[in-house]
């Protein structure tokens, strides 16, 4: 619910604050003081599109700031959380939208700045507005279906599902059966190059092992040599043995001998002869490791041919298949799982087809059956709503007007809400035809359905605030105060807002805000380069209903509008229980004191 909201730099606005609360409040003033102006900075703060234009021409921004009460553990108070915000007292959430004059917005829940679209999401959990152009909306089918489904409690989540279910299986077998010869083609190009790859049956990491190998092999001679040298370096040649050898091996052994000799005397000779010994024993494995290496090498042409003819196999492959900056075997192995899985899903056999048309049928069959289900309940619901709405059009001065729900199959056949078109049709009185309301229904009748249907569905909105903008455009004489009536019914499960001009649904506030154009220091009107707001109360709400009636505050105005005070009173008060803030005894205890002095002023009774 909102608490209250602040407007600065809007429009004609220069700093006004808007009190709000529970019930119905009303919001009037003369045209051009500023009164759109507080649905248009409601829109702002909800996310709505940033105008520059909208910025007083002596302001460098507007800004918005809303206060509202939200439930701690409510949808709106996650996403406040999600979005980096906080709740102050843990329900107390306030809000902040402003726009520069160069057109730059911004946004910030809960005293974090956020996306303007996060401000959007939470308006569809908080708040909706209803303005002039929703009627043009109500004459949309897709609407009307929308309004159908919330007066019934439709949920349509299996619904989506079954027919998220239907498209994917159409789209498959659509796809499959209308490229058949495309895929017969690629099927057969995986399956070659699949057939050859098995064939090969490469190894990860194959083609570096078999490359580090044809190196050896490719020089074996020079490298059995080079071993042969290192081995004789370190241990000597047993095959030549030599009297002056003076290899590391005799070298090592002859120091060893020396200091051998002088074992005992000096400590730190003998850690080093320790060191000396243990050098030997690494030249004696080293030396012999060198030996077994020469040993083992084979120049073998045969088998450097056969290496190469396998390298030979696998480069062909990867020059084929692998992609990347590095292509090697590995990348040709995934090649291979890849198009095993993509041949897998284009199999264009007889019995791939059939598996899929039955997916299909299946899908068809329970798509048809949650259809049924939507249809069977809209239809059910079509006549209640028709039956409800026609009732309440009686207390609109339409007393023969009559309002019909249509739910009949979708010539395209279903589609994402369901197999049903819906249309609203209203038949304005006994002999007239009943037709689509966006044909058959005036301005001031389309005003009228629109806040019939809100009355039927305000038990089945779960939007706590409710915005009027002069949706009584059109609408006067008794009309008018049924008008005032039913937005005081809805405001008994909802926070009504409501911009009007009208002073029959003005009188049935619980709160009444005047916007009014200042005066300068000279008296006169300051034109619109600001306003004021207030919340008027007693003799002062008694000359705005006044002035709303007859541009003045005459005897006969004041009076009439206290008449309107105490209807308001008798009507509200018998099932209202909520209005505390302004009880209906009260506002005609007001009224019936005004009565005589206006009288008296004027002198001669109301004619």
């Amino acid at each position: 619910m909102l608490d209250e909201l602040r407007i600065r730099g809007l429009g004609v606005i220069e700093d006004a604050v808007l009190p709000l609360g529970p019930g119905l409040t009303v919001v009037t003033g003369e045209t051009g003081a500023g009164k759109t102006m507080v649905v248009t900075g409601l829109l702002l703060l909800f996310g709505g599109r940033a105008d520059a234009a909208r910025v007083r021409a002596d302001a460098d921004q507007a800004v918005l700031d809303g206060r509202l009460h939200v439930a701690a553990d409510s949808a709106a108070a996650v996403r406040v959380r999600d979005a980096g915000g906080e709740l102050d007292d843990d329900t107390e959430l306030v809000l902040r939208r402003t726009v520069s004059s160069a057109g730059r917005s911004r946004a910030y829940v809960g005293g974090a700045p956020t996306p303007v679209a996060v401000l959007g999401e939470l308006a569809e959990q908080l708040l909706v507005v209803h303005g002039q152009a929703d009627q043009l909306r109500l004459v949309r089918p897709g609407e009307q279906r929308a309004a159908l489904d919330r007066f019934a409690g439709l949920d349509r989540t299996a619904y989506a599902a079954a027919y998220a279910a239907w498209r994917e299986a159409c789209a498959a077998y659509d796809e499959r059966t209308g490229r058949m010869a495309e895929l017969r083609r690629e099927a057969d190009l995986l399956s070659h190059g699949l057939a050859e790859i098995e064939a090969a049956e490469p190894q990860p990491g194959e083609d570096d092992d078999l490359a580090a190998l044809a190196g050896r092999l490719a020089h074996a001679d020079a490298l059995r040599l080079a071993a042969h040298a290192a081995h004789d370096a370190l241990l000597g040649d047993a095959d030549n043995p030599a009297v002056d050898a003076a290899d590391v091996s005799t070298l090592l052994g002859a120091a060893q001998r020396l200091l051998g000799q002088q074992s005992g005397a000096d400590g730190e000779l003998d850690a080093l002869a320790g060191r000396l010994t243990e050098l030997a024993a690494l030249a004696a494995d080293l030396g012999a490791e060198f030996g077994a290496y020469a040993a083992g090498l084979d120049a073998d042409p045969v088998r450097l041919e056969q290496i190469e003819q396998r390298r030979a196999v696998l480069i062909g492959l990867v020059r084929k298949y692998a992609d990347g900056p590095e292509p090697d075997v590995a990348a040709v192995l995934d090649w291979a799982k890849q198009a095993a899985a993509r041949l897998a899903e284009i199999d264009v056999s007889d019995e791939a087809i059939a598996a899929l048309a039955a997916r299909r049928d299946s899908a068809a069959a329970d798509l048809t059956a949650h259809a049924s289900e939507l249809t069977a309940r809209r239809t059910e619901a079509a006549a209640r709503l028709g039956t409800a709405a026609s009732a309440e059009l009686d207390g609109l001065a339409m007393p023969h007007a009559r309002l019909s729900i249509t739910v009949a199959p979708r010539s395209d056949g279903p589609g994402p809400d369901g197999a049903d078109e819906v249309e609203f049709l209203l038949r304005p009185h006994a002999d007239a035809p009943a037709l689509p309301i966006g044909r058959g229904a005036s301005g001031g009748e389309l005003s009228r359905v629109m806040l019939a249907v809100e009355v039927c569905l305000a038990g089945t909105d779960p939007v706590p605030t409710m915005i009027f903008d002069e949706v009584d455009a059109g609408v006067g004489g008794r009309a008018a105060g049924e008008v005032g009536r039913r937005l005081a019914r809805l405001s008994r499960n909802h926070q009504v807002v409501v911009v009007t001009h009208l002073a029959q649904v003005a009188a049935h506030a619980d709160r009444h805000i005047v916007v009014d154009k200042l005066m300068d220091h000279t008296g006169t009107r300051a034109g619109v380069t600001a306003s004021d707001v207030r919340v008027v109360d007693g003799d002062q709400r008694l000359a705005e209903l006044a002035r709303m009636l007859a541009g003045s505050d005459s005897a006969t105005a004041l009076d009439h509008a206290a008449e309107l005070l105490r209807e308001a009173a008798d009507d509200d008060s018998p099932t209202d229980h909520r209005r505390g803030s302004r009880t209906p005894s009260r506002v005609q205890r007001q009224a019936e004191k005004k009565l005589p002095k206006t009288r008296k002023k004027a002198g001669k009774t109301p004619g």
